[in-house]
């Protein structure tokens, strides 16, 4: 019985299809750094276009990227003129870092 769950359930992309998205990319060319690093993040920036509405993906040891929408804000407040403003909602996108990032990020430093 999993009582809907599985409907609200994001599409999370892995690792994996990052290295498919770079694979077409980096096909037949030849290989610097530059070139891979590029790669990379276009096939990111490619992966989280392809959202409809939300996805995720998720590299384990490094974080998860994902794309949410935010719920419309039908009495918004313009601090300026102080009139109630409607803000339909949107999509935005948010980073969580994976544990090794989260742990290094709790460190005090001085």
């Amino acid at each position: 019985m999993n009582n809907g769950q599985n409907q609200n359930r994001v599409p999370t992309l892995t690792r994996k299809d990052v290295e498919k998205k770079m694979d077409e990319k980096l096909a037949g060319k030849k290989l610097t750094k530059k070139l891979i690093v590029d790669s990379l993040f276009e096939s990111l920036r490619e992966l989280i276009m392809t959202a409809n509405p939300v996805i995720r993906i998720e590299i384990r040891d490094f974080g998860v990227f994902e794309v949410k929408k935010t719920k419309p804000k039908p009495k918004a407040r313009n601090l300026k003129t102080g009139e109630f403003v409607y803000v339909p909602g949107r999509r935005k996108m948010h980073f969580k870092p994976g544990k090794i990032l989260k742990n290094f990020l709790k460190e005090i430093t001085d």
